[in-house]
């Protein structure tokens, strides 16, 4: 099991790396695309949490569920915006924005901090009920390829060299995987303490889902974008019964 889980977090972390590659590689990637992967990203993420994370969470611990997804969710909001500053998905991704080094640091930390517990809520989602971490690995890829374009185009428009840039989105990449790892330590403890990590993912997802991604969605021009969180909801569904053979 922990090879299979492994193998999934790395197909997140190489997204990650060539969502990167593509920027210092000086391909085209409309902005758009990017929007409309977040858009679906978000609407999964939140059908996900409310049908599924949520009940399942509170099958799992019983009423302390909500605590521990209200730690999860407080948490990332307290790493992403208070000790590194406001977060943005794919702000910066022309050549003719600069930003600052100090802001291409912070928005690192951010990001690698993002990565790290998106790596724990796949893990703790596939050791807690395979199915379930199925679903939570396609909302984290749908957004891993945005993520990597942001931190790799940030190096640059902090005008770091484009070595720089990759490095940065390839050590994204091995935070997921850190998260992943993190959770099989966590199992060797406690096997009981997979319910908790899955409640605390819950609270990650929750965050990721509505404190990251809507509001960058909001910000669009693009009316589609909005639409097409309607359509990550859609998705979740097509997706569950996709992978209805590997519920318990």
């Amino acid at each position: 099991m922990h090879l299979t889980i492994i193998l999934y977090g790395l197909v997140a972390a190489v997204a990650e790396i060539i969502g990167g590659s593509l920027v210092v590689l000086r391909k085209q990637w409309p902005k758009r695309v990017q929007e409309y992967l977040l858009a679906l990203s978000a609407g999964f993420l939140l059908a996900l949490v409310f049908i599924e994370l949520v009940p399942e969470s509170l099958d799992a611990v019983g009423g302390q569920a909500p605590l521990f997804m209200l730690i999860g969710y407080s948490v990332l909001h307290f790493f992403e915006h208070t000790v590194v500053g406001h977060l943005h998905f794919g702000e910066e991704v022309h050549a003719d924005v600069m930003v600052s080094k100090a802001a291409s640091i912070s928005t690192f930390s951010g990001l690698f901090i993002h990565a790290f517990f998106d790596g724990f809520a796949i893990s703790a989602g596939m050791q807690f009920d395979f199915y379930l971490g199925l679903l939570i690995f396609i909302a984290v890829l749908l957004h891993k390829i945005p993520e990597g374009l942001t931190i790799a185009s940030v190096m640059l428009a902090a005008e770091h060299r484009r070595r720089t840039a990759l490095l940065a989105s390839l050590a994204i990449g091995v935070a997921t995987m850190m998260g992943v790892v993190s959770v099989f330590a966590l199992a060797e403890i406690d096997k009981e303490v997979v319910g908790i990590a899955f409640a605390f993912s819950a609270g990650l997802a929750t965050y990721v889902g509505a404190s990251d991604l809507i509001p960058e969605i909001n910000h669009s021009k693009n009316r589609i974008i909005p639409v097409l969180v309607f359509g990550g909801i859609a998705l979740f569904y097509l997706g569950k019964v996709a992978l209805l053979p590997f519920a318990h």
